[in-house]
């Protein structure tokens, strides 16, 4: 590889490092007053910590902090003032408030977020799209509730769930709130904001005639699956025009009943019975969007799917299955930095003309990440050295 196409003065780490403006973390540090009583090991130095940690996939304190210690001399260009030993960090994880790596991220997201839009799907609806729903991550311990019986033997296994909103022109969160396993998933609806430019899309597992009713009473949409064992009574039957080529075989305007604080009151909503050719399967959806044409119902639905591909993102490529504290407080961190990094990943992916896999991308990171390569025009051209190389090989064979 020729160095004078694609040596850098900071390695692959410091480059994605870069990416965080100092403002961002200095004025998170501020709001949450992070560094109070902190001498040496500051929120930047935790942050750059944890971060390494997700971009070399560390599995224990032991192997972050004894990796970091070989890079003594070397962390001028990535900003990192002080190495954690391993008991530093563990305190830090423990005792520094999640919040701080919460305003970082949302900060992050917010300074980059017209990098990763994409608003094909918004000229289309004219109204933004946005998906919810939760994954769950086993814990080694009982620091949060599980779900299931309890085991023969007596250990118990926690649980965390991850509650997750993203914009369907994004791919990254936009929203995360954490609960036990225990916890049922249409308590996260309170945390929705809802205005009349905004189209909810969710699983059925969130099915709650309140939160439908403070949709419709707030002019928000929502498109999610309606439950077999629902009762409601059919008010007005559509007439569908062609039910080969849109799918659609029955729409309906029905009521339910909802009870609200020993109240009972009437919910007109649409329910659109479907057929997917492609998996040759049939589903019912449930909307107050009477206006929209049946068949984009089923395909706004279809959209979903793409938060489901995040988790998977997620769990695939970060460290995610060994946690690096028994407390709430660093698990919740480690989740953060995993977004951070998660985010920073998207926005390289985002901003190169070359296709990549994400899961090839993070893999490139995590073996170059103290390499000294310039990340942008390598990921641009990877075989433009390669093939320099080649000729000169054949010339000095000729001769």
């Amino acid at each position: 590889m020729s160095k004078s196409s694609y040596f850098s003065g900071k390695s692959v780490f410091g480059q994605l490092i870069s990416l965080i403006d100092d403002k961002i973390i200095n004025s998170s540090v501020k709001e949450c007053d992070s560094d109070r009583y902190t001498k040496k090991f500051t929120t930047k130095d935790h942050l750059i910590s944890m971060l390494f940690c997700s971009f070399a996939k560390c599995n224990s304190l032991r192997e972050i902090s004894g990796a970091m210690l070989g890079l003594s001399g070397k962390t001028e260009h990535f900003k990192l003032k002080h190495i954690p030993k391993k008991s530093t960090l563990s305190d830090a994880n423990k005792k520094r408030d999640v919040e701080v790596f919460e305003k970082i991220y949302h900060k992050l997201l917010q300074e980059y977020c017209w990098v990763l839009s994409d608003s094909r799907i918004k000229e289309v609806v004219k109204k933004q799209v946005k998906i919810f729903d939760s994954s769950t991550i086993s814990l080694f311990k009982d620091i949060m509730a599980c779900v299931g019986r309890n085991p023969k033997s007596g250990k118990k296994k926690g649980g965390i769930k991850i509650h997750t909103v993203i914009n369907a022109d994004e791919i990254v969160p936009s929203l995360v709130w954490f609960s036990p396993a225990t916890a049922h998933d249409h308590n996260f609806l309170e945390k929705l904001q809802c205005d009349d430019n905004t189209i909810y899309v969710f699983d059925k597992g969130y099915n709650d005639y309140k939160a439908f009713k403070h949709f419709s009473d707030q002019k928000t949409g929502f498109v999610t699956r309606i439950k077999d064992n629902a009762n409601y009574q059919l008010i007005v039957q559509n007439e569908v025009l062609d039910k080969i080529h849109s799918g659609v075989l029955e729409d309906q305007i029905i009521e339910i009943e909802v009870n609200d604080n020993e109240k009972t009151s009437k919910l007109k909503l649409r329910k659109v019975h479907f057929y997917d050719r492609e998996n040759k399967r049939e589903f019912e959806f449930l909307t107050n969007l009477f206006e929209m044409r049946a068949d984009m119902i089923a395909a706004l639905y279809k959209i979903r799917w793409q938060i489901e591909l995040l988790f998977k993102q997620l769990k695939q490529n970060f460290p995610l299955k060994y946690f690096l504290g028994d407390n709430e407080n660093a698990i919740k961190i480690q989740i953060y930095c995993v977004l951070i990094v998660n985010l920073l990943i998207a926005v390289i992916k985002k901003k190169l003309k070359r296709s990549w896999a994400f899961s090839n991308l993070v893999s490139f990171c995590k073996i170059h990440l103290f390499n000294y390569i310039h990340l942008m025009k390598f990921l641009e051209n990877p075989e433009k050295d390669w093939k320099i190389e080649k000729i000169n090989t054949e010339q000095l064979a000729f001769f």
